[in-house]
């Protein structure tokens, strides 16, 4: 398959403002999503001041950011808030709280107020379902069901995620989103089930460029960086 040729919408995943300008210059990219760990990976400090510069920069591709708090009225508080920030937010409500209490009230609450959301850290179909049962029929919403994880237990996501799309027919403003991603396979396998969305790191976004490319000419390349790390490294086998 040609990348032209794909349906579904591309975000990138991360935290650092030159990677996420970096895939903004690539017209393949149609959104981006960044949590609260990614940005204290990079040492983010000041929360606002980061969200605020990044969608200075990015105002005409859909941007998600998360609500941080663990009580339900501080995350509609916060919600609120980033919401205001600009017509092109995602506002990203966990889909428990870290005590497992489920977050569908809020999430109908501001649903029904017409606040785009992105509902994350979803791992199973009875979530999907309380997920779909809360959100508005007329509001945009991104339902990001977290695959790679799912699959880091042994499980193989795609009939979950098939799952997952029925659950959400007849919420035609919802989309289904492949979060966590492991490897380029999974833009595929998300694009062959029908997945609206998929998320995923710089590092995966740039084999891009690999699809297509020749399997005989990829293996001559492999054994010149065998041979060439090996000169490098000044091996030698008396």
């Amino acid at each position: 398959m040609k990348l032209d040729e794909l349906k579904i919408k591309l975000f990138a995943d991360g935290a650092d403002i030159d990677g996420i300008m970096e895939m903004y210059a690539n017209p393949l990219i149609s959104g981006f999503t960044t949590n609260p760990t990614l940005m204290n990976k990079i040492g983010i400090d000041n929360y606002e001041v980061f969200a605020k510069d990044l969608l200075s920069k990015i105002q005409d591709r859909s941007v998600s950011l998360e609500v941080f708090a663990d009580e339900f009225d501080e995350m509609e508080r916060q919600a609120l808030k980033i919401a205001s920030w600009g017509k092109n937010v995602a506002v990203k409500i966990p889909v428990t709280n870290t005590r497992g209490e489920s977050s569908a009230l809020l999430i109908k609450k501001l649903s029904s107020k017409g606040i785009t959301l992105n509902i994350t850290a979803i791992l199973t179909l009875d979530q999907i379902k309380e997920v779909a049962e809360a959100l508005s029929q007329h509001t945009p919403a991104i339902v990001s069901v977290f695959a790679g994880r799912i699959a880091d237990t042994g499980v193989d996501p795609v009939p979950l995620m098939s799952e997952g799309l029925k659950i959400l027919d007849d919420k035609p403003n919802a989309d289904l989103l492949w979060a966590s991603p492991r490897e380029l396979l999974n833009v595929f396998q998300a694009e062959e089930i029908g997945c609206q969305i998929i998320t995923a790191t710089n590092d995966i976004l740039k084999k891009l460029s690999l699809v297509g490319k020749d399997l005989t000419e990829y293996s001559r390349e492999t054994v010149e960086m065998f041979r060439r790390d090996a000169v490098a490294a000044g091996y030698n086998i008396d």
